[in-house]
Order: C-alpha cells, then structure tokens, then sequence
C-alpha cells in the first residue's frame, strides 16, 4: 500500500470518526436536554401544586384514597411521571402510580436533598420507585405543616419523578426529524468535501516523493552516467520553499557530489588498472629474458660438464624458480587488468564444454604423470553435451587454473576429474580432486585477489601461487554470467564448480 493511499484513508478514518463522535455529542445533548427541561418542567410544576395546596398532609391524613387518586389527576396530562408524597425520612405515604409499594418503602434521601439544597442544577437523578434498576430525573419540594406552632418547619416532600428513558414516541419522531434530515445530509457533506479535500492534499503531499522515487529509480537502473543527465530535467520536483524544496535541493547537491566522487574513481581506476597492465607489460620482457638466461646457464653447466659447487647450483635454481614465478604473477596482474576493463568484450561461441574439458586432460595429462597424478574427464552415461555460449580461450584460461592448483597440492596417487553437465538451464563445470583438502577457515576468501592460504602454500620461493588464479577464474565466471564456488574439508578433497548459462537459457 503506498503513502498516498495511507494518508488518504487515514484522513477519511479520521473523518468518519469525527462523524460518529458528532453524532454521540448530539445525542448526548439532545438526552442531557430531554433532562434539564424534565428538572425544570417538574420544579414549576410542584411550585405551583404546593402554592395552591398548602393542606397537602392534611388531605392525606383525612382520605388516603381519595388522595392518592388525586395524586393521579394531577399527572393525567403527564403519562411519563409519577407523583409522590414522602415523610422528611424519605418513605413513600402515597403514589399517583398502580404499582404495589411494600409499606415503609423509602427512596434515597440524598438526591432530594440535593435537588433542594441546590436549585440551580441541570438536573438531579434519584429512585424511581417503580423502576428501581435505573435512575430517573427527580424534582422535589418540601411540603410544610399547616400549624404554623409546630416545632417541625418540614412535614415532608413532594416528589415527582420524570422517566426520560422512555421518551414519548413522538419526541423521538422529532429528533429523527430534525436531525435525521438536515444534520445527516450536512455531515455527508461535510464527509464528501473532507474526503475531496484530503485526496487533493494527499496528492499535493505526496507528488514530489513520487518524482524524488522515480528520480532515485531512475538513477539506480541507468546509473549515475545514464541518469544524471535527465533526473534534475524531467524527474526531480520543483525546489520550492518548503521541506520537500529543502529535499530536492539537498538530493541536487548529494547527486552533484556522487557524479564528483564518481568521476574521480573512475579516472583513478583507470590509472589503476591501466599502471598495472603497463607495468606488466613492461616487466614480462625483462623477466622472460631472466628466465632465458638462467635456464641457458643451466644448460650449459649440465652439457659441458662444467663443474660447480652445490651452493651455486641451489642459488641459480633459486633464482630461476622465483624468476618464473615472479613472471607468471606479472602476466596475471596484466590479464587480471585486461578481464577488468570495462570495455572488455567476451568473444563467444556455442560450444559443447565437456569437449573442452577433453583438450584441457590432454595438455596436462605429461606433468600430471610425471606427479604421479591422474587427471580425467567424466561425461555423463549416453555423452549428454553441455552447450554453452563460452569465449573458449578464457573458459581453458579458467579451468585450466583450476587444474594447474590442483597439480600444485595433490600428493602422488591423486586424482583430478573434470566434469560438464547441464542442470536446470545451467552448466555446471567441475574439478574435483581428491587431494588434502583446503582448511574452512580459507575457504569464504579463496576468491579474493592476492589472499593465499599459509597452510597449503609453500613460501615464496617455492611453487605456490600468489592468489590470483582463483580471482581470474572468478572473474571469467562472472564475464560469462555465472558464479564459481568451492566445496572441500580437510582430508576429503576439493571440488571447485563453475556455475555458467546454458546456451539455450543465455539466448533466450
């Protein structure tokens, strides 16, 4: 769910809930009403019965019956109240109701004193002697004694009770009437403008996120070369005043620092790589003409029997051994260079890479032998091929630096066995060997550029690499829209697989 369609649905909640919350006000006032005109409607009322009827006592006290249906005349005009005539304690001597009282029925005492103690009340809630299981709207005036020598100033009350919670029919006629018709239809105004006025404001809120979004989506497909150029044109908002103002010019200056910082890593990897494949060049023929010269002085002390001490012998195989590994190191740093220029172009071919892995057995089947090493390719039953759309000299570069690190590390009695197969739209190309294993803590940097396990490899003047062949295979891999992975323990073996398109999946 986007921004904009959260704002606006919490906007609409949040009318919708101020609608309903009117509409509680409303009946709470209209309720609150009904009250405050029953308490005042039967305040005047018992002021103008005890004005007329000062015997009120007395009357009771002479005809109980004839008073209590007197009562009743009194509320024939006001079917929803009940009159009541109490003693200053509060019990019931006679009601205007049909409902059976037991003798010595008492309301509460406190609520009447209230209503007389504090006449400028909305209203007073007190008992209902008929309904006891809810509160009722109560009006009260005392009833004094017709001697005025007596010592009681009280004789007792007159209690009338208003049961607003059964509003006549009629009045709630009124209130669905009057509230029904023009409140519900001013509310759903009022609901349609808020909704129109919160997709308007939602919109106007949310458009320069949706431009700063599709300008950064934009950068992040065309990179910064391809999309700099048209983000601030078409893309960015307008750098107003406001935050979003503050946004876009704050995103102008990040892209404007980026494509700096850029450029300056570009024109320095550029010198980087094109030092390295200048210095390679420059030191292989130096190194190749050292190599040449130490293996003719060797050459020569062997075919003319010239005779030489052990010491200068071991220092000359010394030189030469480190002389050739010094020059393969500088013709990997140079193709290493070379797989790492941009503008580096594979030269594919659909080709079937179990037939590789034949011609790579081949060329390295004489040393192996003389390690005492077998190396063999494995096709699967029926010779299934492995086509693959492969740049076939870097494919024989990288497997063929897999083969040469196996050599380095198999004992004698070793195998080495390549393999071709096609899973799930992939070819996978494996060399597996059976030789000591590789330690798992070099196994997640086998991959990084000049990292070289100290267990497996012999100092530096001995035959072990200087951790470059793995990344020009990985590399090659990578060129080729594939992946390399190692899987080895110590003791069991290492199985290096290069996971690389299908030439089917790669074409479609």
């Amino acid at each position: 769910m986007s921004v904009r369609v959260k704002l606006t649905l919490t906007i609409v909640a949040t009318g919708v809930v101020t609608i309903l919350l009117v509409i509680a006000t409303v009946l709470y006032a209209f309720r609150r009403f009904e009250h405050e005109t029953e308490f005042r409607r039967g305040n005047a009322f018992l002021e103008r019965v005890v004005a007329m009827y000062d015997n009120l006592f007395e009357l009771h006290q002479q005809s109980p019956d004839e008073f209590q249906a007197w009562l009743r005349t009194m509320v024939l005009f006001e079917p929803d109240t009940q009159l009541y005539l109490l003693d200053p304690a509060g019990t019931v001597l006679a009601s205007s109701g049909h409902a059976k009282l037991a003798p010595g029925f008492k309301v509460a005492i406190e609520p009447v004193r209230e209503a007389l103690m504090h006449p400028d009340m909305p209203y007073v809630m007190g008992d209902d002697p008929e309904r006891m299981d809810a509160d009722a709207v109560i009006a009260v005036q005392p009833v004094k004694p017709m001697r005025a020598a007596s010592a009681d100033p009280l004789a007792g009350y007159l209690y009338l009770v208003a049961h607003t919670e059964q509003l006549p029919e009629g009045r709630w006629d009124a209130l669905r009437m009057s509230f029904a018709q023009p409140v519900l239809g001013l509310l759903a105004a009022v609901c349609a403008v808020t909704t129109l006025l919160a997709a308007l404001i939602t919109a106007s809120v949310t458009r320069p996120l949706r431009q700063l979004t599709d300008a950064v989506s934009h950068l992040s497909q065309h990179g910064l070369d391809g999309g700099a150029a048209s983000a601030r044109g078409d893309l960015l908002p307008p750098a107003t005043r406001d935050e979003f103002g503050q946004l876009t010019r704050a995103f102008e200056t990040m892209l404007a620092t980026l494509r700096r910082q850029w450029g300056a890593l570009r024109r320095l990897d550029h010198f980087r790589r094109e030092g390295v494949s200048n210095l390679s060049h420059d030191l292989r023929s130096p190194l190749t003409a050292t190599v040449g010269c130490l293996e003719m002085l060797e050459q020569r002390w062997s075919a003319a029997g010239a005779v030489a001490s052990a010491e200068e012998r071991r220092l000359v195989e010394v030189a030469l051994r480190n002389t050739r590994n010094a020059a393969r190191l500088v013709q990997s740093l140079g193709e290493l260079a070379q797989l790492d220029e941009p503008e580096f172009k594979l030269r594919t071919e659909v080709v079937d890479a179990a037939e590789l892995l034949d011609d790579i057995c081949l060329r390295f089947a004489e040393r192996a032998a003389q390690r005492g090493v077998t190396v063999e390719a494995s096709h699967p039953p029926g010779g299934a091929a492995a086509p693959a759309a492969l740049d076939v000299e870097l494919f024989e570069r990288a497997v063929a630096n897999l083969v040469d690190n196996a050599l380095k590390f198999c004992p004698a009695g070793a195998r080495i066995t390549l393999a071709a197969v096609v899973e799930g739209g992939r070819v996978r190309v494996s060399v597996d060997d059976t030789g000591p294993g590789i330690a798992p803590a070099d196994l997640p940097h086998l991959f990084d550029r000049h990292y070289q396990s100290r267990q497996n490899v012999a100092p530096a003047t001995g035959e072990g690499g200087k951790g470059l062949g793995l990344a020009i295979v990985k590399r090659i891999a990578e060129l080729h829209g594939g992946d390399a992975r190692v899987d080895s323990a110590p003791g069991r073996g290492t199985a290096v697989v290069l996971d690389l398109p299908a030439a089917h999946a790669r074409n479609a």
